[in-house]
């Protein structure tokens, strides 16, 4: 299968890269030398899609192109930026497969659980509603420029992705420092959500999604057991072997961090209902074995 990736250099990206090297893999990137030196110089890369005028010879789509969303202050610059990095390219994306004779079959693009904005201890499902926020408006811009796609040649899947935890990059990055001097806890109340999924099984759902062509629609990417912030902190403090006990407190981190630290204040628990329902199975539904396995596997 000829299959066209963007963000295909982040967390997630290079591990998808790597789990589909059976296909033929296009790879749409601004810097080319820095991707061929991270995912090999045997794939095909293209640089833009302003030279393109369709996508007649592509059989997916997996569109994972976006600004991280925590790396910077939102300044009114970096809110625009974080928009813009996933709505252009989603936008040019759907262009082109509208314009194509032959399009694409699939086309996988992310969004994430930042959809349904701050929900306090309300469970919500793909079917849920949402709190009008910065962080909804982001991603239903980014669901419907995507939705556009959709017609009889063309199948449009969704996934609301959590926060992605792994080794060696993703949000557990940040966190493991403070952890691993014993200096990490909850956050505020840590009563917030946390909606999580392990790389391997988001990298093991949009297979999923690439192969069963009879799936489309609105998928949450999060683990069937989200957790508060408190038991996240606990779960990682035990897999570390140290205390989780410090609690940061919600106003030192909007100090710190303005705006952007509503999300980790608030949050969502996040129930992936079409998920389970469409037969994907995860492989770590239990925030204490991902964590172990994440903490003590070699790679």
């Amino acid at each position: 299968m000829k299959i066209l990736i963007t963000g295909a250099t982040g967390f997630v990206g290079r591990r998808l890269v790597k789990s589909l090297s059976e296909h033929q893999l296009i790879i749409l990137t601004r810097n080319i030398n820095n991707a061929k030196n991270n995912l090999g110089s045997h794939h095909q890369y293209w640089q833009t899609l302003t030279d393109k005028s369709d996508l007649n010879d592509i059989d997916a789509v997996i569109n994972l192109a976006g600004e991280p969303i925590v790396n910077k202050r939102w300044s009114n610059k970096q809110k625009k930026l974080i928009c813009d990095s996933r709505w252009d390219i989603t936008a040019a994306l759907t262009q082109l497969i509208s314009k194509s004779t032959t399009p694409p079959h699939t086309f996988i693009s992310a969004s994430a659980v930042g959809y349904y904005g701050r929900q306090d201890q309300n469970p919500v499902d793909e079917t849920s509603g949402f709190h009008a926020e910065f962080s909804h408006d982001i991603c239903q811009k980014w669901e419907d420029l995507a939705l556009q796609a959709q017609s009889q040649q063309t199948r449009v899947c969704i996934t609301r992705i959590g926060i992605v935890l792994g080794k060696n990059g993703g949000a557990l990055a940040k966190m493991l420092p403070p952890f691993k001097l014993g200096l990490g806890g909850p956050i505020g109340s840590g009563e917030q959500g946390m909606s999580w999924i392990h790389v391997d099984d988001l990298i093991s759902l949009m297979a999923y999604l690439l192969s069963n062509t009879d799936l489309q629609g609105i998928f949450n990417a999060t683990a069937p057991q989200p957790v508060s912030n408190a038991k996240f902190a606990k779960a990682l403090g035990n897999a570390l072997n140290r205390p989780a006990k410090i609690t940061t407190p919600p106003l030192a981190l909007r100090l710190a961090m303005g705006e952007m630290s509503e999300l980790l204040t608030t949050g969502q628990f996040v129930l992936p209902k079409r998920t389970l329902a469409a037969g994907f199975e995860f492989k770590y539904s239990d925030i204490n074995s991902a964590l172990d396995h994440i903490t003590h596997s070699a790679n």
